[in-house]
């Protein structure tokens, strides 16, 4: 029986910013970025990458859209000095083992923007859903080319939901002791 991650992602540009996604465990890297791409309304073209991350959200392993093939790997910072691998060629369950791992999707690589995603549940395959799916969406995404634009003037989840409290007319010496019993 197939299984499902469940990603939750977040931007650092916009706290009102929240995407969960369910996703097969063997769709591959180059397929879930066109799966992002689709739905954060992204052009397709751009140049993009996924890395591994730890708990801290450093970079570790990096995976692009092209092979960089051998020979590259003087030019690539991280620690192994490993040179990317293609999305193509990873699924996502060679790299995602248990919850809370995560993934940068890096969709800006000169302005170093991104999205950060976290595996928040994994389950069996529901017969009948189709996968990669949307599950909750909340706020707009980050226009893809200008880092000024988007998002701006939006409250986030948490302020919504305090909105409702906020009309609360309650009695402020709810507290006193001059009560009689």
């Amino acid at each position: 029986m197939s299984m499902f991650f469940k990603f939750r992602m977040l931007s650092d540009e916009s706290d009102v910013f929240v995407r969960d996604y369910e996703v097969k465990y063997d769709m591959n890297l180059l397929e879930f970025n066109d799966f992002i791409c689709s739905d954060l309304g992204y052009d397709n073209s751009g140049m993009t990458s996924f890395f591994l991350s730890d708990g801290q959200w450093r970079k570790l392993r990096e995976f692009t859209l092209m092979d960089m093939g051998d020979g590259m790997s003087d030019f690539h910072d991280n620690e192994d000095n490993i040179p990317p691998m293609a999305m193509e060629k990873v699924v996502l369950g060679q790299l995602i083992h248990e919850n809370h791992d995560r993934l940068i999707w890096l969709f800006d690589m000169f302005a170093d923007r991104a999205y950060y995603l976290e595996l928040i549940e994994a389950g069996f395959v529901q017969e009948g859903v189709e996968y990669p799916r949307t599950l909750f969406a909340h706020g707009e995404p980050s226009d893809q080319y200008d880092p000024e634009a988007g998002g701006v003037g939006e409250k986030s989840i948490f302020e919504e939901m305090m909105d409702d409290f906020g009309d609360f007319g309650g009695n402020d010496s709810y507290d006193s002791y001059d009560d009689e019993y």
